[in-house]
């Protein structure tokens, strides 16, 4: 029974509110708002209609960027990991691109896309895209060359290995790189909603300073960490369901 209840992490969760509390009675509202206080701002936001808004807008984004990214990073992984002669011509590229932040790219997405949620979509897709792509090609790559051989030696041809024999080898890597970008999507939202946006959670974390509410944007901050969480938990459990017999744990 204690050791559910500490697996469920409900004594962590009080443990960090009893030091959220404690640390913010030294100091106003305006500095560090209380639990209490943060609740409150969080009640002012729904009843004015704000909260709903703002976490529908950013949600649409974060789904419509990672979404992207999947559709396009496993396919892509897949193809690249399979051929060497790709994956030796792209893996230049590719180490070259995953180092450069996607808030680096603001200004020219902003050039190119303009002020609308595009700009934003392309950010989170380009965020999300590399965990998704370098994952699956890692999946590929760490096949066992055994079963291939044992394979093609049963007389199967080379599209049913690819099929039958390296990509669900590559599964696990590729629900790893999935949840990544997801993590990834969430980052990637908060910095281009604060820097070009008039709506989301990142807009109110950052709008919050000119109303001296920072109730507020700790409500944004609690917010967009429980929609984070819910998601990764959301596509846990489905790995855990459906892909279980691919190792995924």
């Amino acid at each position: 029974m204690k050791e559910k209840i500490l697996k469920c992490g409900v004594i962590s969760w009080i443990i960090l509110i009893t030091i959220w509390g404690v640390g913010s009675l030294g100091y106003d509202e305006y500095f560090l708002p209380s639990p209490v206080e943060t609740i409150t701002g969080v009640r002012e936001l729904i009843l004015n209609g704000t909260l709903w808004i703002d976490i529908a807008a950013s949600i649409s984004r974060v789904l419509r960027g990672w979404l992207l990214a999947v559709v396009l990073g496993v396919p892509l992984g897949l193809l690249v990991g399979n051929f060497k002669l790709v994956r030796f011509i792209i893996e230049p590229i590719l180490s070259f691109f995953r180092f450069v932040p996607a808030i680096a790219l603001t200004t020219l997405f902003l050039m190119w896309f303009g002020v609308g949620d595009e700009s934003k979509i392309a950010l989170i897709f380009y965020a999300s895209f590399f965990p998704v792509f370098v994952n699956t090609i890692s999946g590929v790559v760490s096949t066992d060359h055994s079963y291939i051989e044992a394979a093609s030696c049963m007389g199967a041809d080379r599209i049913r290995v690819f099929f039958t024999v390296i990509v669900p080898s590559a599964v696990s890597h590729i629900y790893t790189g999935i949840r990544l970008g997801l993590g990834s999507s969430f980052v990637c939202v908060v910095a281009a909603e604060m820097l070009v946006g008039s709506d989301g959670l990142g807009y109110l974390i950052n709008s919050s300073k000119l109303y001296y509410k920072t109730g507020w944007a700790f409500a944004g901050i609690l917010t967009l960490a429980v929609f984070g969480f819910a998601a990764d938990r959301i596509v846990q459990f489905i790995g855990q369901k459906k892909l279980a017999h691919f190792g995924v744990k």
